[in-house]
């Protein structure tokens, strides 16, 4: 008796398109996912799992009728890591810092530049395989996928589909056509990379029930022109980078300093979500049309009762990405 899996994938064999997006939808949401993490840009991930999909049905008579995940997962990585060794990540060419720059006084970010930050509410809560290391939280922070933009390709890839979603070593090694010996010895150098580049103090934790009232409180003291407010609700080693920019502030009163120049006093913000962390988009006034638009998204990390990280993005694409209004009413 064949099963409806059997007849699904032979109608999609046979090009009809419904079937395939009816084997193929349940996956898509955790391949983009997988393909975010290996390249840390939300609107790359997007092309790539386009490319996957598209490399799936042209090549569906090629699937052996084993596991259909793993086959897309296989899919994806190769599609990812092409894209990686053909495309030239280099950061972009920024302007000379004048001494009346506000960045004149900012130390030099070694944050990829090319990050982007996730939306929560398009991530799936998908359960790890038994021998996978990193719980889903952390694994989508965003200090854990900087961290793996930091590793040479084939180690981040097969970091990834161990260690974050706990793919056998022997499943590993298929979809990278290497041997599990290969991938052992990729994942311990890997592994050694990356503990000794995180922060566990940083590693965004669970909803917590102070946490809304502090981000709010900070966006109070921003909406305020509350300089000092701001300097109180930042730890001592706070830090705020800013990719694409190449530069980061540390410390509250740099930190504080840079806000106060960049939004002056009437910025209002729009809370959201993102890598499983507190964030807000912010608006900035446009004096000649009675509204406050978009600016871009800053992403938090709740520390106790103050804030230990902020990552800016000001590319106001992400705006829709998030599904935030491009204006405000002022």
């Amino acid at each position: 008796m064949i099963s409806m899996t059997d007849s699904v994938l032979a109608r999609a064999r046979s090009g009809d398109n419904g079937a395939f997006a009816q084997l193929t939808d349940p996956y898509r949401r955790e391949l983009h996912v997988h393909c975010y993490r290996i390249l840390g840009s939300f609107q790359d991930a997007e092309d790539l799992l386009q490319e996957t999909l598209l490399s799936a049905w042209q090549g569906l008579d090629r699937f052996d009728g084993r596991s259909l995940r793993a086959w897309l997962y296989r899919i994806a990585t190769n599609r990812c890591l092409n894209y990686l060794r053909d495309t030239s990540r280099r950061p972009q060419a920024s302007s000379p810092v004048g001494l009346g720059s506000p960045f004149a006084t900012a130390a030099h970010s070694g944050e990829p530049w090319w990050l982007e930050p996730y939306p929560d509410a398009l991530i799936d809560e998908l359960e790890p395989g038994p021998e996978a290391r990193y719980e889903s939280r952390e694994s989508i922070a965003l200090s854990f996928v900087a961290g793996l933009q930091r590793l040479p390709t084939q180690q981040r890839a097969a970091l990834v589909l161990r260690d974050v979603l706990g793919f056998s070593a022997a499943e590993v090694a298929e979809m990278l056509d290497s041997t599990p010996a290969s991938v052992n010895s990729a994942l311990q150098r890997a592994r050694a990379s990356l503990e000794s580049s995180r922060d566990p103090e940083h590693v965004t934790l669970p909803r917590s029930p102070h946490e809304a009232q502090t981000v709010q409180r900070f966006v109070d003291a921003l909406q305020r022109g509350d300089l000092e407010g701001v300097v109180a609700l930042l730890t001592e080693d706070a830090r705020m980078t800013m990719p694409p920019e190449p530069f980061e502030f540390r410390g509250p009163r740099p930190i504080a300093d840079f806000l106060s120049w960049a939004w002056g006093n009437d910025v209002k913000v729009v809370p959201t979500r993102a890598n499983g962390a507190p964030a807000f988009g912010y608006y900035r006034p446009d004096p000649h049309a009675g509204v406050h638009r978009a600016a871009g998204i800053i992403v938090v990390t709740v520390e106790g009762e103050r804030l230990s990280s902020l990552t800016r993005f000001g590319d106001k694409s992400l705006i829709a990405t998030f599904g935030l209004p491009r204006t405000i009413t002022s």
